[in-house]
């Protein structure tokens, strides 16, 4: 089970806590890698690491928030970020699991382990009965990620000029007794 101190929350192996500027080496790693980024228009420049950060900062000031740092708790490094980003689609306002993991890092569950603390903290912390993540049909990986978190797709949009599946999860009901 995850637990949180003002917005981080601690998994089995991962500390999810808010970025700082100086994140932006260790971020590069991920957000610069053409791989990682291949779903995306484009890998991020340092300078669009950098804007990243800043983004998610002002994210947990405004929306209270963001994309979190994903730290292995062992090492204490930087392997990716995950979190809860609030997102128009469609013209309505949903709160988004999103995730990004360092190529060296897959295929060890970190990601769903992430996704996961990220789900019930929402579930628990925010308004929000519903939750999604909007992943390109052709990224198999995070919708394996999203399917692993509880989400099924919800329905297919054209968002940010591109092709998305809305993959969701709803929040659960308490059982009458």
């Amino acid at each position: 089970m995850s637990q949180s101190t003002k917005g981080v929350l601690q998994t089995a192996r991962l500390l999810l806590r808010e970025f700082t500027p100086l994140d932006a080496d260790a971020l590069t790693l991920v957000l610069s890698d053409p791989e990682t980024m291949r779903y995306y228009p484009a890998p991020y420049d340092r300078a669009g690491v950098e804007q990243w950060i800043e983004r998610n900062r002002k994210r947990y000031q405004y929306d209270g928030v963001g994309l979190w740092a994903m730290e292995l708790t062992k090492t204490q490094q930087i392997i990716g970020d995950c979190g809860i980003i609030l997102q128009q689609v469609e013209g309505e306002r949903l709160y988004e699991i999103g995730y990004h993991l360092r190529r060296d890092f897959w295929g060890q569950g970190l990601a769903t382990e992430a996704a996961i603390a990220c789900r019930d903290w929402a579930f628990a912390h925010l308004k929000a009965e519903r939750l999604i993540s909007l992943i390109r049909p052709e990224n198999l990986p995070s919708c394996r990620v999203a399917e692993r978190t509880g989400m099924t797709v919800w329905k297919e949009v054209n968002w940010r000029g591109l092709p998305h599946y809305v993959y969701s999860v709803e929040k659960e009901k308490p059982q009458a007794s």
